[in-house]
């Protein structure tokens, strides 16, 4: 997590504010497996579970947590892209 949230670019954003898990995250896989290796997202959660949920998921090995922080009663994450393997 070398770079800082202000340098972090993102080349797709996802809003699942609402949506209570795993809906956000089904979500946000499904977004992902459309994206290039390479690419980032950045989502934007209400639910509160997500930020035990969203770090489970970037364990896997197509996705890297760049970043996570909480705003104003929102989590936003950033995934890279790592990996093409369909998840």
């Amino acid at each position: 997590m070398a770079e800082t949230i202000e340098a972090l670019k993102c080349d797709r954003q996802l809003d699942v504010s609402g949506l209570i898990c795993p809906l956000p995250v089904l979500k946000t896989k499904a977004t992902l497996s459309h994206m290039a290796v390479g690419e980032v997202l950045k989502v934007t959660v209400t639910h509160p579970d997500s930020r035990r949920e969203f770090p489970v998921l970037c364990r896997l090995p197509e996705f890297e947590l760049l970043e996570s922080r909480e705003e104003d009663g929102h989590f936003l994450y950033w995934i890279k892209k790592v990996s093409g393997r369909t998840v």
